[in-house]
């Protein structure tokens, strides 16, 4: 993978400029922008936000992208949004195995099947997961999200993300943040699996940190925005798929979308390792809630109760006294939608595979299964490092709803229940 420079810092106004002197400086607002470019603001908080929460950048580009043909509907039959788009299902836990990489060649557009699905993007509430399975490149053709935001958390293969903003490379472990309304193209070196959120609520950002302090959990600066580049032009037009209302529309144009040759502001593209993750606190008693593994949050309305968590089980030392080590038992407000990119999950030794999935909805109850449960419940409690393992989950206030893909697809587990089955009874 090529080696890139980054600019560092989760929320800072950036500057960036790929050709010296197309950046206006301080208060110069020029009549004209350097050298024939043209000026563009990208809005992604409304104008009237507070100062915290605004998120905006100008662009200076080769074109405005307003110069575009007509859109015309795009079929993707795979690519659902909103609650109303799953299917009913009964108040099961459901787990999936790894779904393969298919054959026939499919790009990040193409290759993206919805899961489970949640809230309305006409509302912009809630969120979409889903598994994108590729072994192309994107091949003169951009990806535009005017719904939502995208989190990209790559499980096999390495990614190259061209963005309006530079190019952000990416392997598993690493994951990318990339902001609604900004044209994007990813290339691949081979067969890719890749989880993705879509965030049709508010941007994510870090969480507060609480009694935590000052420091711990996902450090800003470890977030790093790509620095300004730009493609030459093309004889060949470029095809952009935008997703727009729930739905795909597509349109040629003669230029490249990724033409904004300087930069500057905070609406930005990042990528972020999980590696750097500061995991907080041992178990001395019960079991600290996964909220301590939070990474970033989507906030609602309700304080406190996220539209999205992004939440991940790293490496990490299981130092304990007299407790239980995987989570207890649990039925929760939350919906949980759960992912493994790499190792072994702790809580699930046997049938959680990396590249498979689990839901697990509002109250409905879950937990280790029994091997885990046996083995937590009698191992020596000594000093352990979980290590090469990397689970995480989308977790989320609205209840996540599986598509008829997710249900069809013959990768659902249909003996997940029994990974419980041979629980003893108490006070035998």
């Amino acid at each position: 993978m090529t080696t890139r420079s980054y600019l560092a810092g989760f929320g800072n106004q950036f500057s960036s400029e790929a050709e010296p002197g197309t950046l206006p400086q301080g208060r110069n607002s020029p009549q004209r922008a350097a050298r024939g470019l043209y000026a563009e603001l990208v809005s992604g908080s409304a104008f009237t936000a507070p100062r915290a929460q605004n998120q905006r950048s100008w662009l200076y580009r080769r074109q405005p992208a307003v110069v575009t043909g007509a859109y015309a509907p795009y079929e993707q039959p795979h690519w659902k949004s909103g609650a109303a788009q799953g299917v009913d299902f009964p108040p099961d836990p459901l787990r999936w195995h790894p779904i393969a990489i298919p054959e026939q060649p499919l790009d990040f557009v193409d290759g993206l099947r919805t899961i489970v699905v949640n809230g309305d993007p006409e509302a912009q509430t809630g969120v979409a997961a889903h598994l994108v399975l590729m072994n192309r490149s994107m091949q003169a053709r951009a990806l535009v999200n005017a719904d939502a935001e995208m989190l990209l958390v790559p499980q096999q293969g390495e990614l190259s993300i061209v963005t309006e903003f530079g190019i952000l490379d990416l392997r598993p472990g690493e994951i990318a943040l990339l902001p609604r309304g900004i044209a994007f193209s990813v290339k691949v070196q081979g067969p890719s699996r890749v989880y993705v959120c879509e965030n049709y609520g508010a941007p994510f950002r870090l969480p507060e940190l609480g009694p935590i302090g000052s420091n711990g959990l996902a450090a800003a600066r470890d977030f790093l925005a790509p620095v300004a580049a730009y493609e030459q032009p093309q004889e060949q037009p470029y095809e952009i798929v935008r997703k727009f209302g729930g739905r795909l529309w597509h349109t040629r144009q003669a230029r490249t979308p990724f033409d904004v040759v300087a930069w500057h502001g905070n609406l930005v593209p990042f990528k972020y390792d999980t590696a750097h993750f500061m995991v907080i606190g041992t178990v001395s008693f019960d079991h600290p809630d996964p909220s301590i593994f939070t990474v970033l949050t989507s906030p609602s309305d309700t304080p406190g109760t996220a539209n999205c968590d992004f939440v991940i089980f790293p490496p990490r030392w299981m130092v304990a006294e007299d407790t239980f080590r995987p989570p207890w038992y649990h039925r929760n407000l939350m919906s949980e939608f759960m992912g493994l990119v790499y190792g072994q999950y702790d809580a699930k030794p046997e049938g959680f595979k990396p590249g498979g999935m689990s839901l697990h909805d509002c109250m409905v109850p879950h937990g280790p299964d029994a091997e885990a449960f046996d083995k937590a419940s009698n191992a020596p409690l000594a000093p352990h490092k979980l290590e090469g393992t990397l689970a995480f989950m989308f977790e989320s206030r609205w209840r996540f709803k599986p598509t008829a893909y997710a249900m069809q697809c013959g990768a659902l587990d249909t003996t997940y229940a029994d990974c419980w089955s041979t629980l003893k009874e108490g006070l035998r």
